[in-house]
């Protein structure tokens, strides 16, 4: 490493993403993946979509359960 870097000429916040815009990656395991990847195409939609809709149904069942 040098002993000093020159940042005259660096753009402040170039990379800064705000914390609610951050988008937050889900790793699901093979089966999971497969599974709702085979129903995404069915219904003709990305996964990410179909996801977000079966999260949202848990969601509201645990509000409703008052999980």
């Amino acid at each position: 490493m040098k002993n000093e870097y020159d940042f005259s000429k660096a753009d402040q916040g170039k990379f800064y993403c705000k914390p609610e815009n951050l988008k937050i990656p889900v790793y699901l395991d093979s089966v999971l993946e497969t599974f709702y990847l085979e129903r995404a195409r069915k219904r003709k939609v990305d996964m990410g979509t179909l996801i977000n809709t079966v999260l949202r149904k848990e969601m509201d069942l645990a509000r409703e359960l008052g999980v």
